[in-house]
């Protein structure tokens, strides 16, 4: 194998552990220190989803978002839920939305990261998966970290 092929096969999987969820935990665990936390109130309920109220984003020290302390209210037990989040644009545009990703936190020091490379003084909205509307619309506490 000349040298080449050696550098790019190294390249090659140092990519592949950047995209793994371990590499994703990698970097909620850098970014524990760095990152502050907000337990954003409920704004509404559209498609299935509820929305957090806007996040202000002006801590340039954390570029992830990420979530913890997931729990449905009416079952304490149940501490998985899909998250997306909503980046709100400046000049009123229409929301980017990242894609959905399952967040367990079977104890409080785990999170799980929803987006990467977010810049300071970004807006956002994040959002759940309603799993059921009856009795009563789901209702799900979690901590954001940004």
């Amino acid at each position: 194998m000349n040298r080449l092929t050696s550098i790019t096969i190294a390249g090659l999987a140092a990519s592949a552990a950047v995209l793994t969820p371990a590499a994703a935990n990698a970097s909620a665990a850098d970014a524990r220190h760095r990152c502050t936390a907000a337990r954003p109130a409920s704004d509404f309920y559209a498609g299935g989803r509820i929305a957090s109220v806007p996040v202000s984003d002006d801590n340039a020290a954390c570029t992830t978002i990420s979530v913890s302390h997931v729990r449905d209210v009416r079952r304490p037990a149940d501490t998985c839920q899909t998250f997306l989040v909503a980046i709100l644009s400046s000049d009123g545009r229409d929301p980017t939305y990242t894609e959905p990703v399952q967040a367990c936190s079977p104890n409080p020091r785990v999170r799980t990261v929803l987006a990467t490379g977010v810049p300071a003084g970004v807006q956002f909205r994040v959002l759940y998966q309603v799993d059921y509307i009856e009795p009563d619309t789901q209702r799900v506490r979690y901590t954001v970290w940004h």
